[in-house]
């Protein structure tokens, strides 16, 4: 593998309110290979969701395919939190205490990776991954525990 592309997406109905994140990892032609939802709680906003969303999914990459592939494979991260791709690209400011540290726990995974790209696609090219967050949210809890 040269390149995954990882869709992700986070939710929270009610902001704060309860909140579910679902992600899928895909061939460098968007055939997808794996897919996964959690229902994460109560309390959470969106933009908590949205980053949670982004850890889930590079933690699940790590413990699914090993850290040597995660050092030897392109990732591109697919989302559509424009707040979420300009922060981790620095184009946004981070305000948030609780938005500063979930921001870290991603700057701390990406280490991990030999090249990891966010890129902002609109809310229409990320269908399934809203899908996933909602199957999370209407069941009240993931069919599959991530960890």
């Amino acid at each position: 593998m040269k390149k995954i592309i990882i869709f992700t997406d986070g939710g929270s109905r009610g902001n704060p309110g309860s909140a579910a994140v679902g992600f899928l990892f895909c061939n460098e032609r968007e055939q997808m290979i794996k897919s996964y939802s959690e229902y994460l709680g109560d309390n959470l906003t969106n933009n908590e969701a949205e980053y949670q969303g982004v850890i889930y999914a590079l933690k699940k990459f790590k413990a699914l395919f090993g850290k040597k592939l995660a050092q030897n494979t392109e990732i591109e991260l697919r989302s559509d939190s424009e707040l979420l791709v300009k922060q981790m690209e620095g184009e946004y400011k981070i305000l948030e205490p609780k938005i500063q540290q979930l921001f870290l726990e991603v700057w701390n995974l990406r280490l991990d990776f030999k090249k990891l790209k966010f890129k902002l696609i609109s809310r229409n090219k990320n269908t399934e991954a809203d899908k996933l967050v909602n199957k999370a949210l209407d069941s009240n809890h993931s069919s599959q525990k991530l960890f």
